[in-house]
């Protein structure tokens, strides 16, 4: 598949769309804050972004190798990044396109405990980076944890999974398959050792949250 170079934007209907439509919901809300001892605060604003589903899981691939342990990343489109393009930021940064971290995905409706959170973890490995895993392989990597608790409702589940490292070395195509989208092409996967991941998420080189608070919580599990 031809590598991917742009996101072209074919129409902008923001300021007709509605807050209860699409992929991610936005509930505006006019509260107060309430006192143990009746009394109230001013009146302020929320605004809350959630989805049908409210969790989702993050897994983190890993292998046995005679470098160490390895783990898997991905490299995939990731519309947010990419239009912060002209947009001022805090410090100099580079133009997004492809984003790493680690494979992940939303529940479906319906999916609730924690055999359902494997079931999920191993059809996004088998999605998005072309591994077969038995769900029953994936282990719990502690609690689920909100990614940004003060606008998003979104908590995220984090899974581990040992699997065969595969021969590939660099970077190279995921799965062209993947869920259907057109945000799956174009992504890439690479094996990288597991310090040195961390190292690159100090670095700024990986700047996925989730992907940093998986590769640390998965070397203390392994005393790596």
């Amino acid at each position: 598949m031809p590598r991917i170079a742009a996101i072209e934007v074919v129409e902008d209907y923001t300021e007709r769309a509605r807050c209860d439509e699409g992929f991610l919901r936005l509930k505006r809300y006019r509260a107060r804050n309430r006192r143990a001892d009746g009394t109230t605060s001013t009146v302020y604003p929320i605004d809350v972004i959630d989805r049908p589903t409210l969790d989702a899981v993050a897994v983190v691939l890993w292998a046995r190798t005679p470098r160490g342990i390895e783990i898997l990343t991905r490299r995939g489109l990731r519309p947010a990044a990419y239009f912060r393009r002209g947009k001022p930021a805090a410090l100099p940064e580079p133009e997004y396109l492809l984003v790493e971290e680690i494979v992940a995905g939303v529940l479906e409706p319906g999916e609730r405990g924690v055999e359902a959170l494997r079931r999920r973890g191993a059809e996004e490995a088998r999605e998005e980076a072309g591994i077969e895993i038995a769900p029953e392989r994936l282990e719990l990597l502690g609690g689920p944890f909100f990614p940004l608790p003060g606008i998003v409702s979104e908590k995220i589940h984090l899974l581990a999974g040992e699997v065969p490292r595969t021969d590939v070395e660099g970077l190279h195509e995921a799965p062209h398959e993947g869920d259907g989208s057109p945000l799956e092409e174009g992504a890439l996967l690479a094996w990288r050792e597991l310090h040195a991941a961390i190292a690159a998420c100090e670095a700024g080189e990986i700047e996925d949250g989730k992907t940093e608070i998986a590769l640390r919580r998965l070397a203390a599990r392994l005393g790596a």
